[in-house]
């Protein structure tokens, strides 16, 4: 079964995006008025009485801003966390409140969504999958760091949104604050176009036709240059770059398309093994896996939920 798609915004000023079939649909995030939303569903031609729930990602201003309003004027339940309820600061009504747990499958008519932990500064922050039967689309923005869970879900998509917040350089040299830029890339913030572009160039499926590039940053990054990288890249899959300035195209994704997959790419969606670092023992000792594994993958403390809009 077909699916439509449409970035309704990407970025730190408002983030929402459209999926469905031909009779429903569900918003992943609300980051735009209730006034916005409506206008730019109408230039696509998208019908909101289509739309059958709001899931929320997490408690951002730029992901909940227009809760509240699209919510109760539309009668549309939100699926949301506790947590992440606690924290939002445009809280849906009650009675409109339902909630989600990762791994478990959310049915909304012909819909299938399934939620997974991510690295993000927020208090409960989850990526989605929404399906048709024999559809896949992910919403992976605001990501801190390519995990196990990403790779597997990436690697079922036939189309994605994708963080490619910033580029490494522009973001070293760039006016922000050091505290900031350590929390941008510290591994609880946003996915650089590098770290994005290794993830599509490895474990790309063979049957991912689309990839919106999303959440771009305003000042450490660019449409132009994200869109290149990944060109040079995609391999048959069509980019898009999702503005943070209007809403995208809607996109249909009938599953039909069969490209070049990803060199570390494989139906399970599993991680290709990690080398052997270099041995920091005495001669003849060798590293246990344990420690191989804290090599690679230091410990770092999950941090505070923070509000801000400089992403």
């Amino acid at each position: 079964m077909t699916l439509h798609i449409a970035s309704l915004n990407s970025g730190s000023n408002g983030n929402c995006y459209y999926i469905g079939n031909d009779r429903e649909a569900v918003l992943i995030d609300a980051g735009l008025s209730c006034r916005e939303t409506e206008k730019r569903m109408r230039r696509l031609g998208l019908p909101l009485d289509r739309v059958k729930a709001i899931f929320i990602s997490h408690e951002h201003d730029d992901h909940i801003r227009g809760l509240e309003v699209l919510s109760r004027r539309y009668r549309l339940p939100v699926y949301i966390t506790d947590p992440t309820l606690e924290q939002c600061r445009f809280p849906p009504d009650p009675e409109m409140v339902k909630s989600f747990q990762a791994g478990e499958a959310v049915s909304i008519g012909g819909l299938s969504i399934l939620a997974f932990s991510k690295a993000h500064d927020a208090s409960d922050p989850y990526s989605f999958v929404v399906s048709s039967p024999t559809v896949r689309v992910g919403v992976f923005t605001d990501i801190g760091v390519v995990c196990d869970n990403l790779v597997a879900h990436f690697a079922q998509c036939h189309a994605a949104f994708l963080e490619t917040n910033y580029d490494e350089e522009m973001l070293e040299k760039g006016r922000y604050p050091w505290p900031l830029k350590h929390r941008i890339r510290g591994g609880h913030g946003h996915l650089s176009n590098r770290q994005a572009l290794e993830l599509f160039t490895a474990y790309r499926p063979p049957f991912m036709s689309h990839l919106l590039l999303a959440h771009l940053s305003q000042d450490n990054n660019s449409p132009e240059l994200a869109q290149a990288l990944f060109e040079a890249q995609a391999g048959g899959a069509t980019i898009i770059v999702a503005s943070r300035h209007n809403e995208s195209e809607v996109y249909a994704i009938d599953g039909s398309y069969r490209g070049a997959p990803g060199p570390d790419w494989n139906p399970a969606g599993k991680r290709r093994p990690v080398p052997e670092p270099p041995a920091a023992l005495e001669p003849g000792i060798a590293p246990s896996a344990a420690s191989r594994r804290k090599a690679l993958n230091p410990a770092k403390p999950k941090p505070t939920a923070i509000q801000t809009s400089l992403f």
